[in-house]
C-alpha cells in the first residue's frame, strides 16, 4: 500500500493497470530535489538551514497561533534558484520572529499518541515522538509518514487542511525537497492542528447528494457568493470565522461542498487549481487600496501541495484529499465574505513582455523576495502551469499581476491588526 513513500521509483508496470481513473489522479511527480545528498553549495545551504531550523524553533509560535514558516520559503527559493547568500538572507530574516522550542506538558507514546491530538502544548513532544519512530524504522521517514497519516480508521491525512493547511503544505515540502526534519515537523503540525474538520472526511454521512451538482469549482464558487444565507454572517475577515461558520451553517457549506462532482477526477483537480489561482488574483482589484488578501493565498498554496503529494500518496486518498482542500477552499472564501472572482482581469492584463524569468526575478531578488506567502504564491501558479499548459497564459498573466502590484497581505479580522501573519482564530496561520 505504501510503495510510493519507500521510494520514488514507480512499480514497472504500466500506470494505466494501477490506478483507477475513476477514483485517483495520474500525475507525474514533481522533480525532487534530495537536498541531503546534494553536493552543490546551494543545496548545502539550504540543508543546513533546515536543520538549524528544526533545531532551534518551534513549529507554532506567538502565544502558538502562528506556524514557523521558514522550510516553505526556503524550499520555495532554492527551487526557484536562489543563491546561497539569497537563503541566508531568508533565514536571518526569519529566525527574528521564530521562537525556541518549549518544553510540553509531558511525553508522547505509541499507546496514547493520539489522545493530545489538537493540542499545541505538545508540539515538541510530537516532534520528539516522531523521530523516536525514524530511528526505529532507520530513518526511513517515508515509512514514519505512512504509518502515521494513512494507517487507523481516522488517518490524520482526513485533517490536513486544519490549520490553515499548514500540515499539507508542509508536507508537500518535505516531498519535495526530500527532507525528513521538515517531514517529522509535518507530522507534528497534522497532530497539533487536528481539529473538527477531520469528520467531514472521516464520517460518509457528511457526503451526501447536494440540491444541485456540477464539476465546475468556479461556477460553485459563483453560486456560494450569491448564497443569501451567507450574507451579514460576520463584521470582519478572517481565519476565527472558520469555526463558527461551521457550528452555525454546516447545512450551506456541506450544500455546496457536496455539489462538487468528479467524474473525472484529474480534469476536476485541474480546474480547482485554475479556481485557487482566481480566487487570489480575480478577486482583488487593481487600485482598490487593499491589498491581496492573506487567507486566499492559503487556498493557492495548499493546492499547490495537493499537487506535489498526488503522484506520491496511496490512490484511495487521491479524490478525498481534493474534496478536502475544496472544503478549505469553501471555509476561507465565505470567511473572506465572498469577493466577486473576476477571471477577465487576469486574462486581459498586459504582461507585456514579462515572462517567467521576470516573476522568478520577484521571488528571489524584488522588494518582497522576502515574504514567504508572496514566493510561495507565485512558485504555485508556475508549477501549475508547468503542469497543466498554459496556452491563454494565464498562470503566467496571474504571476505577472501579483508580482506587480503586490505591496503586503489584507484581508486579517480585527485581532490580527497590525500583524503581518494574522490571528490564529480557530484555525490558525
Amino acid at each position: 500500500m505504501f510503495s510510493s513513500f519507500t521510494s520514488f521509483s514507480l512499480p514497472a508496470l504500466p500506470r494505466v493497470f494501477r490506478l483507477n481513473p475513476s477514483t485517483s489522479i495520474d500525475l507525474s511527480s514533481v522533480e525532487i530535489h534530495n537536498v541531503e545528498t546534494a553536493s552543490e553549495k546551494r543545496a548545502r545551504t539550504l540543508k543546513h538551514l533546515l536543520k538549524l531550523n528544526h533545531a532551534n524553533h518551534a513549529i507554532v509560535y506567538h502565544h502558538l497561533q502562528f506556524h514557523n514558516h521558514m522550510p516553505h520559503i526556503l524550499g520555495s527559493a532554492y527551487l526557484i534558484g536562489g543563491t546561497s547568500e539569497h537563503l541566508n538572507d531568508i533565514y536571518e530574516k526569519e529566525h527574528q520572529e521564530l521562537e525556541p522550542w518549549e518544553d510540553s506538558p509531558g511525553e508522547i507514546s505509541t499507546f496514547d499518541w493520539r489522545d493530545f491530538l489538537g493540542d499545541r502544548q505538545y508540539q515538541r513532544a510530537y516532534v520528539d515522538f516522531f523521530e523516536d519512530q525514524l530511528v526505529l524504522t532507520g530513518y526511513d521517514w517515508k515509512l514514519v509518514l505512512a504509518k502515521y497519516l494513512f494507517e487507523g480508521k481516522e488517518p490524520l491525512a482526513n485533517c490536513l487542511i486544519a490549520g490553515l493547511g499548514h500540515p499539507l503544505i508542509h508536507l508537500g515540502y518535505a516531498f519535495e525537497i526530500s527532507s525528513r526534519e521538515v517531514a517529522m515537523e509535518a507530522l507534528g503540525l497534522a497532530t497539533t492542528s487536528y481539529n473538527f474538520l477531520h469528520k467531514y472526511l472521516d464520517d460518509p454521512s457528511y457526503s451526501t447528494p447536494s440540491a444541485y451538482s456540477t464539476s465546475s469549482p468556479l461556477e460553485i464558487l459563483q453560486k456560494v457568493a450569491e448564497d443569501k444565507r451567507f450574507d451579514n454572517l460576520f463584521d470582519h475577515q478572517g481565519a476565527d470565522n472558520i469555526e463558527p461558520l461551521f457550528e452555525k451553517h454546516e447545512d450551506a457549506v456541506l450544500e455546496h461542498w457536496n455539489a462538487w462532482k468528479l467524474p473525472n477526477p484529474k480534469k476536476q483537480f485541474e480546474d480547482s487549481q485554475y479556481a485557487a489561482v482566481a480566487l487570489l488574483v480575480g478577486t482583488h482589484k487593481r487600485g482598490s487600496g487593499r491589498d491581496y488578501d492573506f487567507f486566499l493565498v492559503h487556498v493557492l498554496t495548499t493546492s499547490h501541495a495537493v499537487r506535489i503529494l498526488l503522484p506520491l500518496i496511496p490512490e484511495k486518498f487521491h479524490v478525498p484529499l481534493v474534496r478536502q482542500w475544496w472544503l478549505l477552499t469553501l471555509a476561507v472564501y465565505i470567511t473572506q465574505l465572498r469577493s466577486k472572482i473576476n477571471i477577465d482581469s487576469i486574462l486581459n492584463y498586459d504582461a507585456d513582455v514579462r515572462d517567467w524569468a521576470w516573476v522568478d526575478k520577484q521571488a528571489t531578488e524584488g522588494k518582497h523576495a522576502l515574504d514567504a506567502h508572496f514566493v510561495k504564491g507565485l512558485r504555485a501558479m508556475k508549477e501549475g502551469a508547468k503542469t497543466w499548459g498554459d496556452a491563454e497564459n494565464f498562470y503566467l498573466k496571474a504571476a505577472c499581476r501579483l508580482g506587480d502590484e503586490f505591496d503586503g497581505w489584507g484581508g486579517f479580522g480585527p485581532l490580527a491588526a497590525g500583524t503581518r501573519r494574522g490571528s490564529a482564530g480557530g484555525s490558525g496561520h
